[in-house]
């Protein structure tokens, strides 16, 4: 069997869309198994820019199946809208499916999830408003819609009916605002059921006969281990768990199924939205990190909070994710500035010095991250192809993590493009 697992390590945003594409061209499946269209992984292909939310990365060079599995909340419109966008540049999406076990984002989910942010005003998580975490919520309650449904008229009726009883008394009592119509959004989901018919399949069964076959599995996650609902930043985090682990529940395989456990980070770190950020850089060496890196959302367009690398954090989700190839990406984007400071300590509260990461996000505001500084490099990286062309300081600086870690960088991205990577061994 071959099968390869890619997963966030920071807070999102470290190119895993882009490492997935790379990856896809050699996959028989590419399996996205957590999280919803709160995800923006952006895929460049020559002057083409492509911004997946919903759809597996490898969607563009898979031949095979690209498959959104049972962990997945499904927007059905959001879905088409993408399939829609991808078709309209050419491009073939007949081989996408939607696992019948999928729970289905619908209209309440998203008025939850925005009347919510509203109200908490200044202390806001700093949600995407795509309803995510409310169907997380209905699906742990047992109340969820899930995919198979759509193709049941009388079960849809009867659980939309049931939810809006519930969640119309709250719309109106408690935020005063209007309720929604059951006849409306059910003729509507019927109709969302009956166009995706063909889409909605069965897919652990398949997952895990191609397993058996050694067919190549490529498995992509969605956001970072420092955004898991367990593991990350709690409260600021995700509903669902973005980690090595989370392929095991969100995809149906299991765990001795999962052999290349492939971590993403950044060569900095970037966080959006609302939470504890020790590394953070609030000033002019920030702002300009997050224009040369284009360092906004690729799903809301909010700028990216920007930092020094945190090793601290990455062996923490390492650790958790169990990695075993690492990449980092966005080198180049360091170019030029000198000294570069890595994290590699926090000084707690009470001048205590630790090399672990916080269950305690509160204490974790209050932290001092105690930095190393490397030198920098000023020659234009972009280009280089293999490790060897990259400068000594460069190379220095992805030894450091190396050795930091105790794991080896396979994959250094110096660029946007696909083709902008120095891969240092083939995992294919």
């Amino acid at each position: 069997m071959s099968t390869y697992v890619v997963v966030g390590l920071q807070y999102g945003d470290e190119g895993k869309g882009k490492i997935t594409d790379v990856l896809s061209a050699k996959s028989d499946y590419v399996v996205r198994f957590q999280g919803g269209d709160n995800a923006g992984h952006t895929v460049y292909v020559g002057d083409e820019k492509f911004v997946l939310h919903l759809l597996p990365s490898g969607v563009l060079q898979c031949k095979g199946k690209c498959i959104i599995a049972n962990g997945v909340v499904v927007n059905p419109k959001a879905f088409i809208k993408e399939i829609e966008q991808i078709e309209s540049k050419g491009l073939k999406t007949d081989h996408v499916f939607i696992s019948r076990r999928s729970h289905v984002i619908m209209p309440y989910h998203i008025l939850l999830d925005t009347y919510r942010e509203e109200e908490q005003g200044g202390t806001q998580i700093g949600t995407t408003k795509k309803g995510i975490g409310p169907c997380y919520e209905d699906k742990i309650a047992r109340v969820g819609i899930r995919m198979i449904d759509l193709l049941n008229p009388e079960v849809l009726r009867e659980k939309i009916e049931k939810n809006l009883k519930v969640k119309n008394s709250l719309f109106e009592k408690y935020f005063e605002k209007p309720g929604l119509d059951v006849e409306e959004i059910y003729q509507e989901f019927l109709a969302l059921g009956e166009r995706l018919k063909d889409s909605i399949v069965d897919t652990e069964l398949e997952i895990n006969e191609a397993i058996k076959d050694g067919k190549n599995i490529l498995f992509e996650g969605a956001q970072a281990l420092m955004l898991d609902i367990d593991f990350g930043t709690y409260p600021y985090v995700t509903s669902s768990s973005p980690s090595t682990g989370g392929v095991c529940t969100g995809a149906g395989v299991p765990p001795t199924a999962l052999e290349n456990l492939i971590g993403v980070a950044k060569a900095y770190t970037t966080r959006v939205g609302n939470g504890p950020f020790p590394t953070e850089l609030d000033n002019e060496l920030g702002e300009n990190i997050r224009q040369i890196g284009s360092e906004f959302g690729a799903t809301t367009g909010r700028p990216r909070r920007t930092g020094w690398l945190d090793l601290v954090s990455l062996k923490h989700a390492c650790m958790i994710n169990g990695i075993n190839n690492l990449v980092i990406t966005k080198l180049d984007v360091l170019t030029g500035i000198s000294p570069l400071k890595i994290a590699t300590r926090y000084k707690t509260e009470d001048n205590k010095i630790i090399d672990y990461f916080t269950s305690s996000t509160t204490k974790l505001y209050d932290y001092e991250p105690l930095y190393e500084e490397l030198e920098g490099w000023e020659e234009d990286i972009t280009n280089a192809r293999t490790y060897d062309e990259l400068p000594v300081n460069a190379k220095k600086y992805i030894e450091f993590i190396e050795n930091y870690l105790g794991i080896n960088v396979y994959l250094v991205s110096v660029g946007p493009e696909r083709s902008q990577n120095i891969i240092r061994k083939e995992l294919f």
